[in-house]
């Protein structure tokens, strides 16, 4: 097997805030895939939602925003402050059903976007990590999916030679979090996991709560490159989980509604590892999370912004060591 036994999915506490950035090493390693299994599956333990980083005219999110016209990011009102129902009005509302099975229960989980035509001005997003967990908290939600768009390796080099902190360290610096790698399940993806694991343990980064997702790209046996890698490093972090190769996701993206059981059981499992990850860090039940400092009313011009600076303005605490 490529990934350690995990517990059932068991239910957050109704204070708690666990945080699930999603990351790669490159582009095309199925990062919205696991993102949006993760939803899926975190759903059934308590309120969650997907925070897109990505640009609108590159990320595959939007589209979902069609469907309900919520407006997502820019409809946040630039003159005031922000309130948990306008942000969760924000955001569009995915069953998980679609993709938990029938052992979903009928659990539903956020989207949160940027829902403009794409010919608008493109919206200004903030990078501080800790920008987007001050929305979560406004949001109240109890499990956080980051679907983000950085490359982790190089981001942590030019980090430190700039002397700054960096986007995937500020990811891993937050209350309760437990990152989740992403890689292509071939030759090449997995030479990119391991050198991302190196650069990762170089810079002192916690791996032993950090989850690794291999998303095939075809059906059958996978190559002995990534399997050898795969058993290495189920040593190493939390644990591995196979993502199988499902044509309804490649045929449809994230509008797929039909997918195979065992896409379905692999995102139960990339949960289940989150949390027996998060437990295993911080105790069961996870405690509560930090309260972040009230932010003051700002009025800005454009919506973005007023978001950027509302949420800049107060920087949460930093989680206890594991």
């Amino acid at each position: 097997m490529l990934r350690k036994r995990t517990d059932a999915v068991p239910e957050l506490p109704v204070g708690a805030r666990l945080t699930v950035p999603v990351m790669a090493a490159t582009g095309g390693s199925g990062r919205t895939t696991v993102a949006r299994l993760l939803a899926a599956g975190l759903a059934s333990s308590g309120s969650t939602v997907v925070l897109d980083l990505g640009p609108r005219l590159s990320s595959p999110w939007p589209a979902l925003l069609d469907e309900q016209k919520t407006g997502g990011l820019a409809a946040l009102p630039p003159d005031q402050p922000l309130t948990r129902s306008a942000v969760q009005q924000a955001c569009v509302v995915q069953h998980g059903r679609a993709v938990g099975g029938p052992n979903a229960g009928g659990a539903v989980w956020h989207l949160l976007s940027d829902g403009q035509e794409w010919h608008t001005r493109p919206l200004n997003l903030p990078e501080d990590p800790a920008a987007w967990y001050q929305l979560a908290a406004i949001g109240g939600w109890q499990a956080v999916v980051a679907d983000t768009i950085h490359p982790l390796a190089h981001d942590l080099l030019a980090a430190r030679c700039a002397g700054k902190i960096g986007r995937t360290r500020g990811w891993y610096d937050l209350p309760f979090a437990v990152p989740v790698l992403c890689a292509a399940a071939t030759a090449q993806g997995m030479r990119c996991l391991q050198q991302a694991v190196m650069v990762l343990h170089a810079e002192g980064l916690p791996l032993r709560r950090t989850v690794v997702a291999l998303v095939a790209t075809g059906d059958g046996r996978l190559p002995v490159a990534v399997r050898a890698g795969a058993a290495m490093l189920a040593s190493r972090t939390a644990a591995v989980v196979q993502v199988p190769h499902d044509p309804h996701v490649h045929a449809h993206s994230l509008a797929a509604t039909r997918l195979r059981s065992c896409t379905r059981q692999a995102g139960a499992q990339l949960a289940g590892a989150v949390l027996t990850a998060a437990h295993t860090a911080w105790g069961r039940p996870l405690p509560g999370a930090p309260h972040p400092a009230p932010v003051a009313p700002v009025r800005l011009p454009a919506p973005a912004v007023a978001i950027a600076a509302a949420l800049e303005a107060s920087a949460p605490p930093r989680a206890p060591a594991p």
